[in-house]
C-alpha cells in the first residue's frame, strides 16, 4: 500500500457558519461517495473555437456519442481507481467514463482512512449533516487522476432563488402591483410566435419538492393551451416528492410552468437529486451525458455563495459546462435573490454558484411594468437586501476572454450575462400544490431564457449552444436586449451597456433570433 499521499487540490471544508460538531459519524455507517477522474484527452483551443468562437451557423458541435469516445476518462485510470478501492475495503458500485466518475461505497471509518479525514455529525439551524474539517489526500500516484472526491459531506448545498408575494413579505411598496403569466412575460418581451419548441428538451435540475400532474394539467388548462410533455429522471435515488408549496414544489412547479409555458411543444426532463454537492454535480453530469432526452438547454435555480463552496466542486461544475457548450447545449442559471452580498453577513460583496461560472448564462433580475403607451419600464430589482437580484464579480473565477473588452475592467467574472422580470410584486402567476400564486425570484428568469433559447434552437434548426461569447462579441449593438440603466442591487449600480446588476438587460426575442441568424 503507497505511504505517500497528496492532497486532492480543492477538496478544503470548513463546517457551516454557527454549526456545532455533535459527535463522530458511527463507524459502520454506509456511505457512497463520487471519485471524479479526468479526462482521457483534454480540449484544444481548436476544439474551443469550433463550438464557441463562431457565429452559431458555423459552430460544429459534438454528438454525445461523439463527446463520449473522445473525452471520457479512460478504462486505465478508472481500473487505478478500483485497485485503491480494493486496498481500503471499498466496493466499485458503478463508473461512467463519459460522466468521469467512480461510486465506491464503504463505512464511514474505511472511507475515512481512504481519504485521510475525519467525519462527524454537525448540529445547525436547518437540522444535522454529516461533515468533515480540511483537505482529503490520496496516494501520491493517483494525485494527478483524481480531480475530485464528493459525498463524504451531506450538508444541503443549494437553495431555491425563487420568492412568493404575499403581503408579508412585500419589503417596498410599490406603485402598482402587478402580475402575468409566462405567455404574457414572452409576448413583452417579443419571443417568437411562429415556434414553441417542438422537437426541443429542457432539463431542469431539482434538488427536492415535486410536481403534481393535476396541478400541470390545471394550469395549461388555464393559459388555454396543452400542458408539455414532462417526464422525470431520477439521480443517486431522488425521486419527485411533493411537499409544500412554500418549500421546494415552488421551485418545481415555476421551473416547469415558465419553461413550459414560453415552449409548451418541447418535452420538459426534470432531474431530481439529493441537495448535496455530490448529488448536485451527479444531476447536471446526468443531464448533459443524457441520450434518452437528448436536452439542449439546461435550466438550474438553485445555488449559494461562491464562499459556501469547496474549489473542487467550482471547478468540476465549470468543466461540465464547458463540456455542455461542446455538445450545443446552454446552461441558463439564476443569479441569486439577495442582492450584491448573496445573503452573506460578513461585510463583503458575493455572487452566487454555480451562477458565477464562466460557462454559464448567469440570468439576473428586473422590476417589469407596462407604461400606457405599450412600451416597458424596467429597473433593476431590488425591494430590499434579501429580495434584489444578485450580481457582482466572482472572487474565485478571473475576467473570461469573453468580458476582457469591457469598458470598466471587472475584478473577476462578473455576474449577471443577461435578466428577466423576477420582482414578485410583479411576478409570474403560477399553480403550486393547488394554489395559484405569484412567484419572483431569478429562479424564474432561468427558466424562461431556457424556454427563449427552446425556441430560437427550433427556429434556427441547430442549438445556440454557448451564448456567451455571443453577447459580449457579435450581438453587442444589435439590440437585442432592453438594457437596464436605473436601479441597484446594492452595491452595484446599472448603467449604459453591460452591468453587474441586470447583465446586458432583458431579452428582445425577435432581435436576438434575426441577429443569431445573420
Amino acid at each position: 500500500m503507497n505511504s505517500t499521499r497528496s492532497i486532492v487540490v480543492g477538496s478544503d471544508r470548513q463546517p457551516l457558519n454557527n454549526a456545532t460538531p455533535i459527535g463522530a459519524v458511527y463507524p459502520d455507517l454506509h456511505i457512497e461517495v463520487i471519485v471524479r477522474l479526468r479526462p482521457a484527452h483534454t480540449y484544444t483551443d481548436q476544439d474551443a473555437e469550433a463550438w464557441s468562437g463562431q457565429p452559431v451557423a458555423r459552430r460544429h458541435y459534438l454528438t454525445r456519442s461523439e463527446f463520449a469516445q473522445k473525452f471520457s476518462a479512460s478504462a486505465a485510470d478508472v481500473a487505478r481507481i478500483e485497485a485503491f478501492a480494493a486496498q481500503y475495503q471499498l466496493k466499485v458500485v458503478n463508473s461512467s467514463l463519459v460522466k468521469r466518475n467512480v461510486v465506491l461505497c464503504g463505512t464511514a471509518d474505511a472511507l475515512g482512512k481512504a481519504f485521510e479525514t475525519k467525519l462527524e455529525n454537525y448540529s445547525h439551524a436547518n437540522g444535522v449533516y454529516r461533515g468533515r474539517v480540511g483537505y482529503l489526500t490520496v496516494p501520491t500516484d493517483l494525485v494527478d487522476i483524481v480531480e475530485g472526491v464528493f459525498g463524504l459531506d451531506n450538508r444541503p448545498q443549494a437553495a431555491t432563488k425563487f420568492q412568493i408575494r404575499q403581503d408579508t413579505r412585500i419589503i417596498k411598496a410599490h406603485a402598482t402591483e402587478v402580475s402575468y403569466t409566462p405567455p404574457q412575460i414572452a409576448k413583452l418581451y417579443d419571443f417568437p410566435a411562429s415556434v414553441n419548441g417542438t422537437g426541443q428538451c429542457i432539463a431542469l435540475i431539482e434538488l427536492g419538492g415535486g410536481t403534481r400532474p393535476a396541478d400541470i394539467d390545471t394550469y395549461f388548462s388555464g393559459l388555454g393551451t396543452a400542458p408539455p410533455k414532462v417526464v422525470t429522471v431520477s439521480v443517486d435515488n431522488a425521486a419527485n416528492t411533493p411537499t409544500t408549496a412554500d418549500g421546494p414544489d415552488g421551485e418545481v412547479m415555476l421551473d416547469v410552468e415558465v419553461a413550459g409555458a414560453v415552449a409548451p411543444g418541447a418535452r420538459i426532463a426534470v432531474y431530481f437529486a439529493p441537495n448535496t454537492d455530490a448529488g448536485f454535480l451527479d444531476a447536471v453530469s446526468t443531464a448533459i451525458h443524457d441520450q434518452t432526452n437528448n436536452p439542449n438547454v439546461i435550466s438550474i435555480s438553485w445555488g449559494g455563495p461562491e464562499s459556501s463552496w469547496t474549489g473542487q466542486t467550482m471547478k468540476a461544475f465549470e468543466q461540465l459546462f464547458s463540456d455542455a457548450a461542446s455538445l450545443g447545449v446552454t446552461i441558463c442559471i439564476a443569479a441569486g435573490d439577495n442582492g450584491s452580498t448573496d445573503g452573506v453577513s460578513d461585510g463583503k460583496q458575493h455572487v452566487d454558484f454555480p451562477a458565477s461560472a464562466p460557462h454559464a448564462l448567469a440570468c439576473g433580475g428586473t422590476s417589469l411594468t407596462v407604461n400606457s403607451n405599450g412600451s416597458l419600464n424596467e429597473v433593476v430589482w431590488n425591494d430590499g437586501p434579501n429580495s434584489a437580484t444578485g450580481g457582482g464579480f466572482s472572487t474565485n473565477f478571473p475576467v473570461p476572454d469573453y468580458q476582457s473588452k469591457l469598458p470598466h475592467k471587472p475584478s473577476g467574472r462578473g455576474v449577471p450575462d443577461v435578466a428577466g422580470n423576477a420582482d414578485p410584486n410583479t411576478g409570474y402567476v403560477v399553480r403550486v400544490d393547488g394554489q395559484q400564486m405569484v412567484i419572483g425570484g431569478t429562479s424564474a428568469v432561468a427558466p424562461l431564457w431556457a424556454g427563449l433559447i427552446a425556441l430560437l434552437n427550433q427556429q434556427l434548426g441547430k442549438p445556440v449552444g454557448y451564448l456567451n461569447p455571443l453577447l459580449y462579441g457579435s450581438l453587442v449593438g444589435a439590440s437585442v436586449t432592453h438594457d437596464i440603466v436605473s436601479g441597484n442591487n446594492g452595491a452595484e449600480k446599472a448603467g449604459r451597456g453591460w452591468d453587474a446588476c441586470t447583465g446586458w438587460g432583458s431579452p428582445i426575442g425577435a432581435k436576438l433570433l434575426q441577429a443569431l441568424q445573420a
